[in-house]
């Protein structure tokens, strides 16, 4: 039998997770297979393009526990799409004319690897989809496993994905202090921006642990610290539709009563009609390889500070984003005990040569098992119909309806 070799990539965007589930992996196939060398690409599917690779020694077996303390990647991301030769040809990642699921391929099986795990959203994971059907069709004896790592936990089907809830705690804290702003001048607007293009499950999350923070807090009766400045006046998400011109009267109102009003944006609510709105306008919006539009360009808590803030007399106004600050937190407990029980699964398919993602898997009662491939999607829309979420809309008291 060939002598067993893993490798594992993390890819796409930051979430706090990979550290962790990089240092998981490791000390899992340390434990009940420590023969199997290992090894991790650098900089995701870019270092298997290139053949950069990270060989994993003794040392850093021993010392892999320490990974759950960090967040980021113990081992770099990149944003890259096999399927789309034209874009790797353009940085420079294979030659003009190549196909990058060949050459990644070939670099695998030249590397000996039998085993590869992809720590990722959904652009890592389908994309994980397309170079495992292609090592199928063309004979290759890979196993690839994928987890599925995104801070919006838009991932179908696949019930909470790595890092959300911890984004989601993260981003809380940060806005508790960024709050505090509506006491620096009279008549403030304070747009908390959080990261979330097609779902808005980690903008809601993000403001249920705020209110649950902040609402045991206690005050000094009569003066400016109270209740109503930890309030949020308005949440707005991609699912969610609104009326400008009647939000803005809600919320003068707010502001003619309290001096200041709070909003929680989604970075996509709203996208559609934005993007819609500049190409309109001839203005070219930037797009990634997997087409996406590249969401820190549109600035879409710029757009609500613009639409809403003469509207409602604001004499002061500011956005203030969560999103690299809470992406980049080392996991928190309820994220760790998950990361655990997603690798023990994805090492124990890997060694058993199932291929999938490890989930739980909402078309099957929320099992925790490796789900194919060919169902893992992006773009999970939230639930608006949520109780949790429901409760928290009545405690901002905002009138809301899909779109």
């Amino acid at each position: 039998m060939a002598k067993q070799k893993v490798a594992m990539l993390t890819a796409g965007g930051l979430a706090p997770c990979l550290s962790s589930a990089v240092g998981g992996l490791i000390e899992r196939y340390s434990d009940i297979a420590p023969e199997i060398d290992i090894i991790a690409y650098r900089s995701g599917y870019q270092g298997v393009l290139l053949g950069d690779r990270i060989e994993i020694t003794k040392d850093m077996r021993e010392k892999a526990h320490l990974l759950h303390r960090y967040g980021g990647s113990p081992i770099g991301n990149s944003r890259v799409k096999l399927t789309n030769a034209a874009d790797c040809a353009k940085r420079g990642l294979v030659k003009e004319g190549d196909n990058p699921l060949r050459v990644a391929a070939d670099r695998l099986a030249a590397d000996g690897v039998t085993i590869l795990h992809t720590i990722g959203g959904d652009d890592t994971n389908t994309t994980a989809a397309d170079l495992a059907a292609y090592l199928g069709a063309n004979g290759y004896d890979l196993t690839v496993v994928g987890l599925p790592k995104t801070v919006d936990n838009d991932v179908v089907p696949i019930k909470q994905s790595l890092g959300a809830w911890t984004a989601a705690e993260v981003g809380a804290s940060f806005f508790d202090n960024v709050s505090n702003e509506q006491s620096a001048a009279p008549k403030t607007f304070v747009i908390h921006e959080v990261m979330g293009r097609h779902c808005g499950w980690l903008t809601a999350a993000t403001a249920r642990a705020y209110i649950q923070k902040t609402s045991g807090n206690e005050y000094v009766e009569g003066l400016m610290m109270n209740t109503q400045m930890k309030n949020i006046d308005g949440i707005y998400l991609p699912e969610m539709a609104f009326d400008i011109e009647a939000e803005a009267k809600r919320l003068k109102e707010i502001m003619d009563k309290n001096g200041y009003v709070t909003l929680f944006v989604s970075e996509g609510a709203g996208l559609d009609s934005i993007v819609a709105e500049r190409e309109a306008s001839g203005e070219a919006v930037k797009r990634d390889a997997f087409g996406h539009v590249k969401i820190d360009t549109i600035n879409v808590g710029g757009w609500f500070q613009k639409q809403f803030a003469s509207l409602i007399g604001a004499e002061r106004s500011m956005v203030q984003k969560s999103g690299y600050f809470a992406r980049s937190a080392a996991a928190n407990g309820d994220d760790l005990r998950l990361i655990q029980g997603m690798v023990d699964l994805a090492v124990e398919s890997a060694l058993n040569k199932v291929s999938g993602v490890t989930g739980h898997d909402e078309d099957h009662n929320g099992k925790l098992r490796t789900i194919e491939f060919p169902r893992i999607k992006g773009g999970k829309h939230f639930d608006l119909s949520a109780k949790w979420f429901t409760e928290v809309m009545e405690h901002v008291g905002q009138p809301f309806t899909a779109a």
